[in-house]
């Protein structure tokens, strides 16, 4: 029996995918796995790091970016680490109390007689739109189905099609996020040795392809030296799919630095990479190994890009800006 931990009630984007990593686990062997939600995430690594069970945390979305409070948690957990990576698509749906429906004049009516609209604070932002239309004061809630088991009389709730039935609410609107499309990706985490023996479970069913996400901190400051760490990582060969930094928390101008690579620490190029950036007197930490999945890599087209800034389509930025004060406005010249 396999004990798998999420974020709850049930009913979150989170037990869906909690729902997959015991699907995922049961293609490998691992079968009756059993579900726990938690008040939180630290709540989840804590039965992690005590050898309790498997976890499952939100990772990144691919509107709002990464679930920062969850990476921050991962880089100072002392014995967890990601052994799987899975997706959810994301979609919401509205609902109200059966008393909101009651005393509304009558079901067009039914938004107009709110006026809070609850979320987790990710699927809020998702559906600004939706709360701005029939002006709804957005109130945060811990998850999107919390916002949905404690809905009050003239609320909104924003949560997973499942949360209605599970919580005996009345569905109002369907699919009421602002982009198409949306999906969060979430980790499934063990202890680390537990995870070192799964990745060599997987390795000896044929997996080849892996993807690692690791987090360093550059114990020397000044010029270059991220640079100089990101040289390491060019003259590699390593694949870089993100980069993004965390700010060492109380400490002004100081960051750690997380990469995503496609390739595992194993691999003779990985491995002399983390050879050469610990020798250097670096710190580093390999938060993630996780069988690679192919995803889409589209061209940035020009409707997609953000409003302002500066795009050169011919000739020398020299050239085109001399004509144009508004490109010299953009950089600040």
């Amino acid at each position: 029996m396999t004990d798998i931990y999420y974020l709850g009630p049930e009913g979150t984007f989170t037990h869906q995918a909690a729902i997959a990593a015991a699907e995922g686990l049961a293609s490998h062997g691992e079968h009756d796995a059993r579900l726990h939600a938690c008040a939180d995430v630290p709540q989840i690594l804590r039965h992690v790091a005590a050898g309790e069970g498997l976890g499952v945390i939100a990772w990144e979305n691919n509107v709002e970016g990464y679930v920062v409070p969850n990476l921050d948690m991962m880089i100072d957990a002392t014995d967890v680490a990601a052994f799987m990576r899975v997706g959810v698509d994301v979609t919401f749906d509205a609902f109200v109390t059966p008393a909101t429906v009651q005393n509304a004049q009558d079901r067009e009516h039914i938004l107009a007689s709110c006026s809070v609209v609850t979320a987790h604070p990710h699927g809020l932002a998702q559906c600004r739109a939706f709360a701005e239309r029939h002006g709804l004061r957005a109130v945060p809630a811990s998850s999107n189905a919390a916002a949905c088991r404690d809905l009050c009389e003239g609320e909104v709730g924003l949560g997973p099609s499942i949360c209605g039935e599970l919580y005996g609410l009345e569905r109002v609107a369907t699919h009421v996020e602002d982009f198409a499309g949306a999906r969060t990706e979430f980790l499934v985490v063990a202890p680390r040795a537990r995870v070192q023996q799964l990745l060599a479970d997987a390795r000896g069913r044929g997996v080849r392809e892996f993807e690692s996400i690791l987090t360093f901190i550059p114990l020397a400051t000044g010029p270059g030296v991220l640079a100089d760490l990101l040289d390491v990582v060019r003259d590699a060969g390593l694949n870089m799919t993100s980069f993004i930094s965390r700010p060492i928390k109380g400490h002004d101008g100081t960051y750690s630095f997380i990469v995503t690579l496609d390739a595992a620490p194993w691999e003779p190029r990985f491995r002399e990479t983390l050879i050469e950036i610990a020798e250097h007197g670096d710190w580093l930490k390999t938060l993630a190994v996780y069988p690679r999945q192919e995803r889409p890599h589209p061209p940035v087209d020009e409707w997609m890009l953000p409003q302002g800034g500066v795009r050169c389509n011919a000739g020398t930025l020299q050239e085109a800006w001399q004509g144009d004060a508004s490109m010299r406005k953009e950089l600040l010249w």
